[in-house]
């Protein structure tokens, strides 16, 4: 029996269904037995099928009549299927390179499920960039093997039949078929998720779906929608016995989708208020007790469908079509009144003495835009200064500092009138770009890993960077971008091409490492709780693009135990795992949800990282580096870097646990061989930090001076950095 059966219909796709069968037969894992549904014998796709079949001996063509539709011909492949775990596959789409090897790495991992639900990459025919829309809903779910009830969301309406394996067992088991008729992937997911008692996610795109360039047929008008309630009812006759959080998320979701089309009487040319009038039977038939409708003005569709009100709706359905073609001639905020107040905002003057700015996506008052932030305050006093961040860091932001929260009725208002914009990320979609306005682009890294537009031949982080298009009608609001070295110059220029003029004027982030006091680094250590007379390593491990969830990648408390006694480590993960909660133990000091890092680095004697771009920022300092590369050729080969961080490392290169803690019980972490390595790193990539970045940003931007007079940048060999406090510097 093969590890997999991959059903494949072809009606109407015979001339991309070669692409799609070779991307099976690709696969580097060969247990698989590959079942291409065609209309007849001698039509177009059975002769591509039959060719493929005298090539390869795992491809097996059945037939099914085209008058069957697409949940005929899947059924057919069923019955014919041999294999373990079935997957089905459109004709027009393929398998990602490595896919099956991925499903069987996790099946090994999960043992048996009922089904396993994978991420698939929507790509559009002719322009436009791939999406992954699966990962947002996949990213909610636990870890490993669950029961549905688990996750209630996932209840598999919002997924097509071909983002999950289903045990072939548990399929016969349940006498689970496709049901006839439009829209049978809504039937199926819901019927599959209802029955199924054990399943599992793999947060990696297995299928590359090819939207069609027309749009779906099931999106065309025709008496076919009134199908869609067919679906609807058959999954919650079956759903009446499911747990109250599991049936209140499946009949929302059911009855997201016939407000959708109930909201788009040019789908039904005829029959329109007789589809509102039985969905409305429906609702109230099957919904759950204690359902609470969702807010806003889907809220007000469940009541008027609840009650029958159909002439209301139809009302309501127009005034909401006439909202959103004057909604589109203007920015996006989420509600419509506020974004008629950004509109009316955007046609008041400029404020020329207010500036806004914005960190991490508004996590907090931090990196390059606090420190211009300070700096502005100070030589710039006149200026209002606005920081933007999200409720929950509200309490974070310093005493004094002007906040707005992102989303709020103020957070519009200064962003449609502050003549000056900085972030160290992007400012949300909806946000215009004023004549006038001057947006300062400050970065949070320098970069190693591929950025930007350079991202695009990565597939795993293509799919998560979403539309490169909207990432560049970002990048044309930009007026200026700050760069700490020239390296970092040209690679924004690749990544990020635009009208922007480059700064290089280090980043102001940095400033601290040259102007922090014997005092200073004193007191953030006793902050973060480091003892007195231990070495402090910081270790600061990157995100993993293919990986879900936080993972340290190294056993932090036997490294203590084999690197000596005077070793503690200050532990920073990725700002993405940030919990705002420590979780120290013993000797590891969990530092991650302490707002600023370059405290942090302040802190450390030493530096251990993988490919990190805190490795840049560290170097400043001149303390030793360590960098931990136990999976560089797989992090190069999906990340993507910019060079050849092994050829050009800040310190020693260790691949294992026993290396790492070798250099520092020997003590070679910061022997000579560490720095002269060092030496050279801080010569490429800290060749503008020198504590004076954000005073020329402000002296730049803010008050207009001419570039010739703005502070020169000191030359490395003249910059004292802050000191450390257990090394004894030279």
């Amino acid at each position: 029996m093969p590890r997999f059966s991959i059903i494949v219909p072809s009606h109407g796709v015979a001339g991309r269904l070669s692409l799609a069968l070779d991307s099976v037969l690709a696969q580097s894992y060969g247990d698989f037995e590959l079942i291409p549904v065609c209309d007849a014998p001698g039509s177009p796709a059975a002769d591509v099928a039959t060719g493929h079949a005298g090539r390869d001996s795992r491809v097996a063509p059945v037939n099914s009549p085209p008058s069957a539709g697409l949940s005929g011909a899947r059924n057919t492949g069923l019955r014919a299927a041999t294999g373990a775990y079935v997957l089905f596959l459109d004709g027009d789409d393929t398998l990602a390179p490595g896919a099956l090897a991925a499903l069987d790495a996790r099946l090994t991992k999960t043992g048996d499920v009922d089904a396993l639900y994978f991420e698939h990459e929507r790509t559009p025919w002719w322009e436009g960039e791939p999406t992954n829309p699966a990962a947002p809903l996949l990213a909610k779910t636990p870890a490993g093997a669950f029961s549905p009830g688990q996750a209630p969301q996932l209840t598999g309406v919002q997924l097509p039949a071909w983002s999950a394996a289903y045990r072939r067992a548990f399929l016969t088991d349940h006498q689970l078929t496709f049901p006839e008729g439009r829209f049978t992937d809504l039937g199926w997911g819901g019927l599959v998720t209802v029955a199924a008692e054990r399943v599992a996610v793999l947060r990696s795109v297995v299928v590359r779906h090819l939207l069609r360039r027309q749009g779906s047929r099931l999106n065309l008008p025709g008496e076919h929608h009134h199908q869609l309630l067919d679906q609807v009812e058959l999954v919650l006759d079956a759903a009446h016995d499911l747990a109250p959080e599991r049936s209140h998320a499946l009949f929302e979701q059911l009855f997201a989708v016939v407000l959708k089309t109930a909201s788009r009487p040019e789908r039904l040319p005829s029959g329109h208020r007789a589809f509102f009038r039985r969905a409305g039977r429906l609702y109230r038939s099957h919904r759950p007790a204690d359902f609470r409708a969702p807010g806003g003005s889907l809220r007000v569709q469940h009541r008027l469908l609840a009650s029958g009100a159909y002439t209301a709706f139809k009302a309501l359905r127009g005034a909401n079509r006439s909202a959103s073609g004057a909604a589109e001639r203007v920015p996006r905020p989420r509600m419509l009144r506020t974004r008629l107040r950004y509109a009316r905002d955007l046609r008041r003057r400029l404020d020329p003495n207010l500036a806004v700015y914005c960190a991490y996506w508004g996590r907090g008052y931090a990196c390059s835009p606090a420190a211009i932030h300070a700096k502005a305050r100070e030589l710039a006093p006149h200026i209002r200064s606005v920081f933007l961040v999200e409720p929950d860091a509200v309490d974070a932001v310093p005493k004094g500092v002007e906040h707005a929260v992102i989303g709020s009725r103020k957070y519009w208002e200064v962003l449609a009138r502050a003549k000056y914009l900085v972030n160290n990320a992007n400012f949300a979609e909806g946000v215009v770009k004023r004549r006038g306005s001057v947006h300062v682009q400050t970065q949070h890294g320098t970069p190693l890993k591929k950025m930007g537009v350079d991202q695009s031949t990565y597939p795993v982080v293509a799919a998560a960077t979403g539309s490169f298009a909207k990432l560049l009608g970002r990048v044309d609001r930009w007026d200026y971008n700050i760069s700490s070295n020239r390296h970092s110059t040209q690679m924004w220029e690749r990544a990020f091409p635009g009208s922007y003029e480059a700064l290089e004027y280090g980043y102001p982030r940095n400033d601290v490492y040259y102007t922090a006091t014997a005092d200073e680094v004193a007191r953030v250590r006793r902050e973060l709780g480091v003892p007195e007379g231990k070495t402090a390593v910081l270790y600061a491990p990157t995100h993993r693009d293919y990986q879900t969830g936080f993972d340290t990648g190294l056993d932090l408390e036997a490294f203590c135990a084999a690197a000596g006694d005077d070793v503690v480590v200050l532990l920073r993960a990725h700002y993405f795992y940030d919990q705002g909660r420590a979780k120290s133990s013993g000797r590891i000091i969990d530092v991650t949800g302490h707002r600023s890092s370059e405290d942090v680095c302040l802190a450390a004697d030493a530096l251990v990282t993988d490919y990190s771009s805190i490795m840049f920022d560290y170097a400043n300092l001149d303390r030793p580096i360590v960098v931990y590369a136990d999976d560089w050729d797989v992090y190069r080969e999906t990340r993507g870097v910019y060079f050849d961080l092994m050829e050009a490392p800040p310190g020693p290169v260790a691949r294992t646990p026993e290396e790492l803690a070798q250099v520092f019980r020997d003590g070679s972490y910061a022997g000579v061989e560490s720095s002269a390595l060092r030496a050279e790193f801080r010569s490429r990539f800290c060749e503008f930090d020198d504590g004076l970045a954000a005073e020329r940003v402000v002296r730049r931007v803010f008050l207009g001076e001419p570039p010739e007079t703005v502070p020169p940048v000191v030359p490395l060999a003249e910059r004292v950095p802050a000191p450390a406090a257990t090394l004894v510097r030279s």
